[in-house]
């Protein structure tokens, strides 16, 4: 039992040892003087506003629909701009059903459609959609959901 006590004890002490000394010692850094102050942000506020139903896009090969991917999309907005993308959702839809349709018939939701290039080709798509439907107030394209079903 002494065997296996004393060297916890000098474990335990020694560690103590270390802490202690590592408070005692450790001084705070001192500020830089000649550093420049960080720009400010601007401040910019954007509203997300969901739309309300899914998009859902045939992918068709060979004359026949092998899948279909199912979307959702949010748009970031200008604050205060929801109520004017709500009452603007149908040619939003149209304009980014048509964008998704294209998307599928040039092959983008074919093989690795998730892969990153892929995307930002669709959301710039989408992006320039919605600009033209929207016009400033309109910031971004956001792929919230996107899954592809075969058959």
């Amino acid at each position: 039992m002494k065997k296996i006590l004393l060297p916890l004890i000098l474990i335990l002490v020694g560690a103590g040892a270390g802490v202690g000394a590592g408070l005692f010692l450790h001084t705070p850094p001192e500020p830089e003087e000649d550093a420049p102050a960080a720009p400010e942000a601007k401040a910019t506020d954007h509203d997300y506003v969901k739309l309300s139903n899914q998009f859902v896009i045939p992918v068709v090969a060979t004359g026949r629909v092998t899948s279909m991917v199912v979307l959702s999309l949010s748009l970031e907005v200008t604050a205060g701009e929801t109520e004017a993308v709500f009452a603007r959702e149908p040619k939003l839809r149209d304009s980014f059903l048509q964008v998704l349709f294209d998307f599928a018939n040039t092959g983008g939701f074919q093989g690795s459609f998730t892969d990153a290039d892929n995307l930002v080709v669709l959301r710039r798509s989408l992006l320039e959609a919605g600009e033209r439907v929207l016009g400033d107030m309109l910031s971004d394209v956001l792929i919230v959901d996107i899954m592809r079903q075969d058959s």
